[in-house]
Parts: structure tokens; C-alpha cells; sequence
């Protein structure tokens, strides 16, 4: 259950938010900032590599790591082949967690580690062995971190993670948080630019910034659900179990994000699939239990001693499609034609693809917030 009430009482939100995820959210502009800072305070913006990587591995552990792994992949496109190492461990802690290169990652490939904790022991090893097969290794991590004494000046180049401008998230939410991803993401996307497989020069990171900033202002807790997009998303998804549909390469990596954040913020349920394999991939939950109007006795239940049941809702995001054709009519015709509600974000006309991603990133990072601190609020 949501409380819808909540969204817009500001100074309520406020005191729900005992994680600073509205904070977060709101600051994202400011991370991308300093962390571009940092990216040119390391050297990065003076590198002149002799050519492109032959490929990319991403390394890291939490929601924001495996977000940067994704986001990285959809913007470096044919460039390189962009592969995510994932973790292997007993537990999803620190000390437990290892990483291992594949056997065929050698000198001409690069290797990036992006962790919000920097005290993965792991970590470390992957460097060290990344180091000895000849890649280029280059981390994001909290300056005060054992991962940046290992890997720094001997076995790499650490670019410090950008801080929360008013003091660190809570430990809790720190990897999902929507400040955090920015901080990880902004270096990385600086060097993928100087070895040219990324399009992201300081005046289009500064673009980015800019468009976190414009749509933190229309998606602030201040600004009423009606006009507000972030609370207006938080508001449909209320019971329901959001379907979420991309279309365009900016949209994919969002849209698996906001399942994501979904689940680990608010503990909410929610599918990601790209159009137009997303119409068979979801279309039986449309017609089946989760269908509108799908329980006959719905009419005669008590709704005081009983929960709503979740109903598939439809969330539709999208960026430019690819050579001018769009899925989005028939996804449109699949969802009404079986009285499913609908919900369409798109970016703002004539942006760039970097802040198509940031506006769309944005959005869908606030209705996450607002969910989770309504859902709470109603338990």
C-alpha cells in the first residue's frame, strides 16, 4: 500500500527520509560535477592513449556498480565489447566476495573497477592480477579506501569517488542511492572519452549536470504529484507490478535500473524488457493473474482486512528507436487492448543521447525514493 497522502506533505517526506535518498537524488547534478573535477585532477582529461581498448571489463559490487557496467555497454555500442565481472563469494560482504578475469583478458584490453565501498579485498586481487596479465586498470573508489592504497600509482590509476556534498548516504543505501551512481559513472564516462569509445567531452558532462539539475527542480518534493513526474510515476505504480517496457539505447540500461532500485529500495517487485521482445516476454502477464480486473470475487472483497492485489501496469520508456521505427504503438494496443494501464516517460525533445539517459535516469531515480518512502510510510 502507498500512502499518496505523503507525497505531498514535503516536510513529512522529510522526515521519512532518514536515508537522505531525496538528498540523493536532488544532488546528482552536484556529484557529476566534482566528480569531473576529479577525473581532470587525476589526469585523465591529459591521457593520450595510442589507440582503443579491445575490450572492457567492469568490475564492482552493488546496484551502482552493475548500473555503470550496463550504462557503459549501451553508450560504447559497436565501439568495444563491454563485459561485466561479476562477483562469485559466499556472502555479499566485503571480505567475502572475489572477482576473476577471463583467460582471454590481456594487455589490450581495459579493465575498470567501480565500487562505492573500496574495501572489497577482491577488488585488490583483481588489480594485482589484471596488472600482471598487462591491462590497463583504472578504478573509482572513496579517497580513504584500502582499494585506492593497493591499486594507485602501482598497480593502476584511482580516480576518488565524488562525495555527497553534505555528508555520505546512509551505509544501507550508499550502492543504490542516486547520487552514488553519478560519482561512479562521470570519471569512467571521462575516460572512455579520451580513448574514443564514449562521446562525453567536459562541456557535455556539464550539459549533463545541468539536466540533473532541471529535472531534480521538477521532480523535488516541493513540487505537487500533479506537476511533478517522479510523484505522479509513484503515485500509478501504487499496487501495482510495473512492467517495464525501453525502447531506444539510452532507455534499456535505465529501465533495468529502475527494476532494480525498485526491489532494493522500496521491496518492490518489477520486470524489465526491451521492445519489441517485450510484448511476447510480458504479454501473458497481462491476461493472467496479474491482469486488470483479474480476481471475479474483487467486487465482494473486504478491502479493510484485505491487501489490494497487484495488478500489471505498464511502464513505457523511451528514447530515440533505432532507424526511425518505434514498438510503441503496438505496445500501446497490446496493454489497452487488455485494459491495462499505461505509463510513458520520454526525454526532452533534441536532447543529446548522455542527457536523454541523465533526464530519463533522473525521473525514474525519484519515483523509486518517493515509492519507497510512501510504501514505508503506509507499513
Amino acid at each position: 500500500m502507498l500512502d499518496e497522502s505523503l507525497l505531498d506533505a514535503p516536510e513529512a517526506l522529510a522526515r521519512a527520509d532518514r536515508r537522505g535518498l531525496l538528498r540523493g537524488a536532488a544532488e546528482a547534478g552536484a556529484r557529476v560535477r566534482t566528480a569531473a573535477r576529479h577525473a581532470t585532477e587525476a589526469g585523465i582529461t591529459e591521457l593520450s592513449p595510442e589507440g582503443r581498448p579491445r575490450a572492457v571489463l567492469v568490475a564492482g559490487s552493488g546496484t551502482a556498480a552493475s548500473g555503470v557496467a550496463d550504462l557503459i555497454g549501451a553508450l560504447a555500442g559497436a565501439s568495444a565489447p563491454v563485459t561485466r565481472i561479476h562477483p562469485t563469494g559466499v556472502a555479499p560482504a566485503a571480505g567475502a566476495m572475489r572477482w576473476t578475469l577471463p583467460g582471454w583478458a590481456g594487455s589490450v584490453d581495459l579493465l575498470l573497477i567501480a565500487t562505492a565501498d573500496g574495501s572489497e579485498p577482491g577488488l585488490a586481487l583483481l588489480a594485482e592480477q589484471a596488472y600482471r596479465r598487462g591491462c590497463t586498470v583504472v578504478a573509482v573508489a572513496p579517497r580513504q579506501s584500502p582499494l585506492r592504497e593497493a591499486v594507485d600509482g602501482v598497480h593502476g590509476l584511482v580516480v576518488p569517488m565524488a562525495s555527497a556534498p553534505h555528508g555520505e548516504y546512509d551505509a544501507e543505501t550508499s550502492a543504490a542511492g542516486p547520487g552514488t551512481l553519478w560519482a561512479l559513472f562521470t570519471p569512467l564516462l571521462a575516460l572512455l572519452d579520451r580513448v574514443g569509445l564514449v562521446t562525453a567531452p567536459p562541456e557535455t558532462l556539464q550539459s549533463v549536470a545541468d539536466r540533473l539539475d532541471r529535472t531534480a527542480e521538477r521532480c523535488g518534493p516541493a513540487i505537487a504529484t500533479y506537476s511533478n513526474p517522479a510523484k505522479t510515476l509513484a503515485a500509478e505504480l501504487a499496487d501495482s507490478l510495473p512492467l517495464v517496457w525501453t525502447e531506444g539505447d539510452a532507455a534499456g540500461p535505465v529501465g533495468r535500473r529502475f527494476a532494480a532500485v525498485l526491489a532494493e529500495l522500496s521491496g518492490r517487485p518489477a520486470l524489465s524488457a526491451e521492445l519489441p521482445e517485450a510484448l511476447p516476454a510480458h504479454g501473458a502477464l497481462l491476461a493472467g493473474a496479474f491482469a486488470a480486473g483479474a480476481d471475479p470475487d474483487d467486487f465482494f472483497r473486504d478491502r479493510v482486512e484485505e491487501s489490494e492485489p497487484l495488478h500489471a501496469r505498464v511502464v513505457l520508456l523511451r528514447d530515440r528507436p533505432t532507424g526511425g521505427l518505434s514498438a510503441a504503438p503496438a505496445a500501446r494496443e497490446l496493454a489497452l487492448g487488455h485494459d491495462t494501464a499505461i505509463s510513458e516517460l520520454e526525454p526532452e525533445e533534441g536532447s543529446s543521447r548522455l542527457e536523454a539517459l541523465a533526464e530519463l535516469l533522473a525521473v525514474t531515480d525519484f519515483a523509486a525514493v518517493y515509492l519507497a518512502l510512501a510504501s514505508a510510510a503506509r507499513a
